[in-house]
């Protein structure tokens, strides 16, 4: 049985599933479905055509399915669809998709979203992100599953981020990120792999010994990129954690981080 406290205002239309507590003053649209077992605290907004899935929990003043921030949105009824187990936390925005760009916007399962954390339109989140305080990135940004964005990190628009990519605080970001990689710096540079996030993961040592290997051929500084690549490609074909790596290269529509801080100890940590 749900939990709504009188002072909520759930819009006729609006699907609640069984289990969910609503706190005071929550105000919940019309084309809303709440998952079983969430928990959407005082002083929250949630509209559009937004699915949260089951026991999500939002936190105090976050505002989630609202109309994009882009001057192309028509006001169509576009969709935010959030995964389950998630935990958004205060002042988070959400918004929907826009007509032009997919229609929708996604965030994975499990995901953590620190307070003031922002995504926007046409965004497409994978599992198990964490978004760090104040953490934002901007419409058509696409994140891999295990990222970790710190705190301040600002996305510009169609960025990719691959898998495990961890990205350190106060990070503009506007190049692709391969996927493993740590990217530092207020104008955001690789400078070498996430290998605690791999370790965390659970990667086997013969794993991420080749995604060493490859990271090293893929920027090494001397030859074609091109050349290098297909070379990865077929001395590592039997590895699946690199070619993730290769698969996410190929797919490049736009620049990638391909240059790393000499002397850096971030894949050795």
């Amino acid at each position: 049985m749900s939990s709504i406290d009188p002072t909520a205002r759930i819009a006729s239309g609006a699907v609640i599933g069984a289990g969910v507590e609503i706190g005071p003053y929550t105000i919940v649209g019309p084309d809303v479905v709440i998952g079983d077992g969430c928990v959407i605290k005082a002083h929250v907004n949630v509209d559009g055509h937004t699915t949260v899935g089951e026991r999500t929990a939002i936190y105090p003043f976050a505002s989630i399915g609202t109309p994009p921030q882009s001057v192309h949105y028509k006001g169509g009824p576009t969709k935010l669809v959030i995964g389950k187990g998630c935990q958004i936390r205060e002042n988070v925005t959400i918004n929907i998709g826009t007509e032009g760009g997919g229609g929708i916007t996604t965030i994975g399962d499990n995901c953590f979203m620190m307070a003031g954390s922002h995504v926007a339109h046409d965004c497409h989140v994978g599992n198990n992100v964490v978004f760090a305080n104040n953490a934002v990135i901007a419409g058509h940004v696409e994140v891999g599953d295990y990222v970790f964005l710190g705190g301040h990190v600002a996305v510009a628009q169609r960025t990719r981020i691959g898998e495990s990519v961890m990205v350190g605080g106060y990070t503009a970001m506007r190049d692709d990120a391969v996927p493993f990689g740590y990217v530092l710096y207020p104008n955001g540079r690789l400078v070498g792999l996430n290998i605690v996030g791999m370790r965390r993961r659970g990667f086997s040592r013969d794993a991420i010994k080749a995604v060493r290997a490859a990271y090293a051929i893929l920027f090494a500084e001397d030859g074609e990129y091109k050349v290098r690549l297909e070379q990865v490609a077929t001395e590592f074909a039997a590895v699946p954690e690199v070619m993730t790596m290769v698969t996410f290269l190929r797919a490049a529509k736009r620049m990638v981080m391909t240059t790393r801080k000499r002397g850096s100890q971030a894949d050795d940590e």
